[in-house]
């Protein structure tokens, strides 16, 4: 018989399991060091709120340069620059459907020579920024073609005011209330134009609205509320605003009413701006705008603003990544330790396993073995399994021939 090789052992080994708590810990360590990173940033001091300048567009007060134009009043010298504490800054006129009214607008010629200059009527609007501005030569439908000048071009000599009456004639059937218009005057190379307020009596309605409100970012951490104001009544109105916003701590924002620099046309819309210097760097806020004007006209509209600091959320966001696929990496190896021990199979930590596994070759050498071995006597026919000679001695050889006579037989 020949020595069996020893097998080799095949080894399988498990690094050692960390405790729980430990990747508690470091899941713990990167989600509080990403929150650090997208905690919000101190905003930038500010100052309150300015108004926004508007834009006259040539519709209000027609003074300027070397030449003027206004409602006429006392007579006044131009020369001396004397100024009428009761000059008027537009025309007002009120009357019912088929009324002719009456006025006179006054052009003074303060420069050293004598200029030409034309006079017609025009509607007004409100620009989309809320300023006055009035329709182009041929454009007007409404109270600019109701007016009519006793002279439509006059010459007026330097250091000289010229006045020319005009008329307007209200249509029958004329709705009532506001019927916005001007007087504009040109010497070729400026306009100006004076405002006319026409009122046509009978039921007056005021109503506003608020509408589209939203608020954009800007560069520097500052934001701006844009929102749209809307005249739905017959009457000329002149806002107030109010401004709230409300964050997911409180209150964030809050400007008691102020008047706006804007007198809104009926049936006119206009798209205004609200400076926010100091929003929240990480917040959702619900800004409220109320609008209200004279005989209880009042609007109010929201919009939704939300504030995330993206920059610091880069570095935040990473470090999440992170802790993510530590725990799902930890997780995976639970279930396949859980699975292992279910099966039977599951390695012990900070332990080693011998299995022996013989080979092929060595499960053959040991059925050689077996066959070589001696086999023992089989026993005789009848029963009787003693020795012929009757010495009950048997040696290996005789047993081997026994047994294969037994077989013979």
């Amino acid at each position: 018989m020949r020595p069996s090789p020893s097998p080799m052992p095949v080894v399988r080994r498990v690094p050692p399991w960390p405790r729980r708590g430990r990747v508690r810990a470091a899941a713990v360590a990167l989600v509080l060091a990403a929150v650090a990173l997208c905690a919000p940033l101190a905003p930038p001091l500010a100052g309150s709120a300015a108004a926004v300048p508007r834009d006259d567009g040539g519709g209000g007060g027609g003074s300027g340069g070397e030449w003027s134009a206004a409602p006429a009043g006392p007579a006044s010298s131009a020369a001396d620059g004397e100024t009428d504490k009761d000059a008027r800054s537009l025309f007002y006129l009120e009357g019912a459907p088929g009324t002719v009214l009456e006025d006179t607008v006054s052009v003074t010629n303060e420069s050293g020579k004598a200029r030409t200059y034309t006079l017609r009527g025009a509607d007004a609007y409100n620009g989309r920024d809320g300023a006055f501005a009035v329709r182009g030569k041929g454009a007007s439908t409404g109270a600019g073609r109701w007016i009519a000048f006793a002279e439509r071009e006059v010459r007026v000599p330097a250091r000289t005011r010229a006045d020319v009456p005009f008329t307007v004639t209200v249509p029958r059937g004329t709705v009532p209330g506001d019927h916005p218009g001007a007087v504009v005057v040109s010497d070729g190379e400026r306009d100006a134009g004076v405002r006319m307020r026409l009122r046509v009596t009978g039921p007056a309605l005021s109503a506003l609205s608020v509408e589209d409100v939203r608020v954009r970012g800007k560069d520097g951490g500052a934001a701006e509320i844009e929102y749209a104001l809307v005249n739905r009544g017959n009457t000329a109105l002149e806002p107030r605003l109010a401004v709230r916003a409300d964050g997911l701590f409180g209150q964030v924002l809050r400007r008691e009413s102020r008047a706006l620099d804007l007198e809104l046309l009926p049936g006119q819309r206009v798209t205004l701006s609200e400076p926010w210097h100091d929003p929240p760097s990480l917040d959702s806020t619900d800004v409220t705008l109320s609008v209200t004007a004279e005989d209880g006209a009042r609007g109010e509209a929201s919009g939704s603003y939300t504030t995330v600091p993206w920059g610091a959320l880069g570095g935040g966001a990473a470090l999440l990544a992170l802790a993510g696929a530590v725990l799902g990496r930890r997780r995976w190896r639970t279930a396949v330790v859980r699975a292992l021990s279910r099966a039977g199979t599951a390695p012990r930590a900070a332990t080693a396993t011998a299995t022996c596994v013989p080979s092929e070759a060595q499960r053959r050498e040991t059925r050689e073995d077996v066959e070589d071995a001696p086999s023992r006597p089989l026993p005789r026919a009848g029963g009787d399994d003693s020795d012929s000679d009757g010495d009950g001695d048997r040696s290996p050889d005789g047993a081997a021939a026994g047994a294969a006579t037994g077989a013979v037989k």
